[in-house]
């Protein structure tokens, strides 16, 4: 008997390794949350500039009390290792920009290339929601632009995770309700901030 030419299934199924070819869904994710990001970065950026030359000047992002970008570029909060935040936006979503390209074109990327994707993102989570505690709890003023930096920074880092959720290294629930947790997750601190400031709201209405 002639031995069975045909190849087993583990070898003939599609890679489900992190270095394996990805979804391009989850690269169009990335670029739209870079580019986003990096355009509200930047313009913080240039606010952050006409400040410092003209102290007197008011930030387009300035509305209100609470809604005041001046309110926060003006705290030691808003450069917390010794330069402007947005400095760190610029150049962080400028990679994952580039990130997103390169996932998009089809390129193989290597497992400690999402390692390092993964661990970027994930600091960059944290470190957003280091500056939603002290908007809201130290500063008592919110920014807008800062608030587009934090939504885009946490839909890119689950995007990330649904990458490992569907290469089988998280659980599939993480990817099937990526959108689901993104918008429990910014409708918690919506609500957060919506306490914190009730006293604020209930005076417009």
């Amino acid at each position: 008997m002639q031995p069975s030419t045909a190849e087993p299934a583990a070898l003939t199924a599609p890679s489900q390794e992190p270095g394996a070819p990805v979804g391009r869904a989850v690269g169009w994710v990335l670029l739209v949350c870079g580019w986003v990001g990096l355009s509200a970065a930047f313009v913080l950026l240039v606010e952050k500039i006409r400040l410092v030359a003209d102290p007197s000047y008011v930030p387009s992002c300035s509305i209100s009390p609470l809604l005041s970008c001046g309110s926060v570029m003006s705290t030691p909060q808003a450069e917390l290792f010794g330069f402007p935040n947005p400095i760190l936006g610029v150049a962080g979503f400028a990679a994952l920009v580039t990130v997103a390209v390169t996932i998009i074109s089809g390129a193989r990327l290597p497992s400690w290339y999402w390692i390092g994707l993964t661990a970027g993102t994930a600091l960059g989570t944290v470190f957003v929601h280091w500056l939603i505690f002290q908007s809201v709890h130290r500063i008592g003023a919110l920014c807008p632009y800062c608030m587009v930096v934090w939504v885009v920074t946490v839909a890119a880092f689950v995007a990330v995770l649904a990458r490992w959720s569907r290469a089988g290294a998280l659980p599939r629930w993480v990817g099937d309700y990526a959108v689901t947790i993104v918008t429990t997750w910014c409708l918690v601190v919506a609500a957060l901030i919506a306490v914190r400031f009730w006293d604020y709201w209930i005076t417009l209405a």
